[in-house]
């Protein structure tokens, strides 16, 4: 990484005027400015902002950054985080990638340009070079829900495949054949692994699986619902992958008249407050989200205080929650899945 003073040679500039120029002081005229920010990008420089941070106070800041700020999974999590983190006076910068990699570059260059104490990371880009980063510097980073590349990093993730074989299970021993799946971005590791125990299952009773992409958003879910409904394959199931995804489900199931659960037995994967809500109420799949994001809060305290050094992955079982989308509330019983 380049040095201030290495800029300031590039620039023919002390290195105060660069520290002036980088920060936006008025002090500098345009002509310097400009000769100084073209030799900071020439030689790839981030301001090392310890020190400036050292003297505001904030060392005491950690990052989040999740894939999609709306789902009410994250913002439980980030709920969790920040009330662990004011107990210990650290102060959470909260970052939304959109599932964009771009975006999670761009995010994670700044958490790193601020020094924070750590990062979690709802991870887009599980091999992203900005990972390596952070941890190169020195700056621990614990991964939510899905695991990175690098070995340094910890993780807490839920047992995607065994939930989801469950959950599909569960319609088949209702007597469901025809069941379909919503499942999310296959480049995802929830995703993929959630599509994997659907599969599974499918495939243990020699039945052919029925799935489509909802790329974990309402409206794709519901074209995606529809496309499948519309394919001619009689089914009497749904396993949504997603809360959100289980809204867009069920926008699509009230708009062609369809019953839940006499027409079409719904499974969502995810247990949102509004679960309970909904008429008829919606059997989930439930992460333990609270369990969870505590322990990711905990690994990550703990690089931070140097107490730990060898990587942890913490995997979380699903539960079960039976009501009545499924049809056979009154004759199952919760199950659990994982660990």
């Amino acid at each position: 990484m380049a040095t201030i003073k290495e800029v300031a040679e590039r620039a023919g500039v002390s290195p105060a005027t660069v520290s002036r120029a980088l920060t936006g002081s008025v002090s500098v005229g345009t002509e310097y400015r400009d000769r100084v920010v073209r030799a900071a990008e020439d030689l790839g420089y981030r301001p090392n902002r310890l020190a400036s941070n050292l003297r505001r106070r904030q060392t005491q800041t950690i990052g989040v950054v999740v894939s999609d700020i709306e789902n009410p999974h994250y913002t439980q999590m980030v709920r969790v985080v920040q009330d662990a983190a004011d107990r210990r006076d650290l102060r959470v910068l909260l970052c939304n990638t959109d599932e964009l990699a771009t975006k999670q570059r761009s995010y994670l260059e700044v958490l790193a340009a601020e020094r924070v104490g750590g990062v979690i990371l709802v991870p887009s880009d599980p091999e992203g070079a900005e990972i390596d980063e952070l941890l190169g510097m020195g700056i621990p980073v614990v991964a939510f829900d899905r695991v990175v590349a690098n070995p340094l990093a910890d993780a807490v993730i839920a047992d995607n495949i065994e939930g989801t074989r469950l959950a599909t299970e569960h319609l088949l021993q209702a007597g469901h054949r025809q069941i379909g799946f919503i499942g999310g971005l296959a480049g995802i590791q929830t995703g993929a692994e959630r599509l994997a125990g659907y599969e599974a299952a499918m495939r243990d009773h020699d039945l052919e699986p029925r799935a489509t992409v909802g790329d974990f958003r309402i409206a794709q879910a519901t074209d995606a619902t529809d496309a499948l409904l519309d394919g001619g394959h009689g089914i009497s199931g749904l396993v949504v992958a997603n809360n959100l995804m289980a809204i867009g489900a069920l926008r699509s199931l009230r708009a062609r008249g369809a019953r839940v659960p006499e027409d079409v037995a719904v499974v969502s994967i995810d247990d949102p407050f509004w679960a309970e809500l909904v008429e008829p109420p919606l059997t989930t799949l439930a992460q333990p989200v609270h369990r969870m994001a505590e322990s990711a809060a905990t690994l990550l305290f703990e690089r931070m205080a140097g107490t730990r050094t060898i990587a942890r992955c913490i995997v979380f079982g699903f539960e079960l929650r039976v009501r009545q989308s499924c049809g056979v509330a009154a004759l199952a019983r919760p199950g659990r899945a994982g660990p």
